[in-house]
């Protein structure tokens, strides 16, 4: 923590049962790709050590938590709006809009939600925002887990489909590497064309051409730590 600043007081809820969701979403700054939010009602009799903000764990350790997390939970959910409904929505909807569909995809219906952040989305679950809720509330910690491991997932697997881009590394975000690869390449289909280096991008170089990709290689100490 910076020096100066005072860490938050613990988070006490108001509800006391056992139906309480947390939700969390990861990807809202990166270029290209979907935003993923995911919702978790976890077990009271089946606590899982060791959870905590997934941008704070290791690779190894989300992975090892997501697995815990899917298998111990009373229920869990993913959300997820994609680039063209980002584009149509604006960044701050679609979150929204995904973090909904994760809380209505909930095997059991949440009494209460708990959503990282400074507000909810206007939904009709009772619910209240945390700040910094994902290193303070258990079940956001968790819902921030399955979000990131699923959405670099995808990234891993883009990688594959669109190479050269460095996906996998850099999970879309708009590094010296990924922006270097679009002057090169292009836009792909699932770019965020509203999100202004990408428009500049089609203006400038146009769309991804399969045949440019080949033998492409860049620098890899560019990669910024985004895990």
């Amino acid at each position: 923590m910076a020096p100066g600043v005072q860490p938050l007081p613990p988070f006490r809820c108001r509800y006391t049962g056992w139906k309480l969701a947390g939700v969390d979403e990861v990807g809202r700054g990166p270029l290209i790709g979907a935003v993923v939010t995911a919702a978790v009602i976890l077990d009271p009799a089946r606590p899982i050590a060791g959870l905590a903000d997934s941008k704070k764990l290791t690779e190894k350790r989300r992975e090892a938590l997501y697995e815990e997390i899917t298998e111990h939970a009373l229920a869990w959910s993913l959300g997820r709006c994609e680039a063209e409904e980002i584009d149509r929505l604006n960044i701050h909807q679609a979150t929204m809009l995904a973090m909904e569909r994760a809380v209505a995809g909930l095997g059991i219906e949440p009494e209460y939600v708990l959503v990282d952040g400074n507000r909810c989305p206007r939904w009709r679950w009772q619910s209240e925002p945390v700040i910094k809720g994902d290193s303070r509330v258990a079940a956001i910690s968790a819902a921030s887990i399955l979000a990131k491991v699923s959405r670099d997932r995808e990234m891993a697997a883009l990688e594959l489909q669109y190479p050269g881009y460095g996906l996998a590394q850099h999970k879309g975000y708009p590094t010296p590497v990924h922006l270097e690869a679009l002057e090169r390449l292009g836009a792909t289909p699932l770019h965020r064309r509203s999100f202004r280096p990408v428009q500049e991008i089609i203006e400038r170089v146009g769309m991804f051409q399969p045949a440019q990709a080949e033998n492409l290689t860049f620098p890899t100490d560019l990669f910024a730590d985004t895990n």
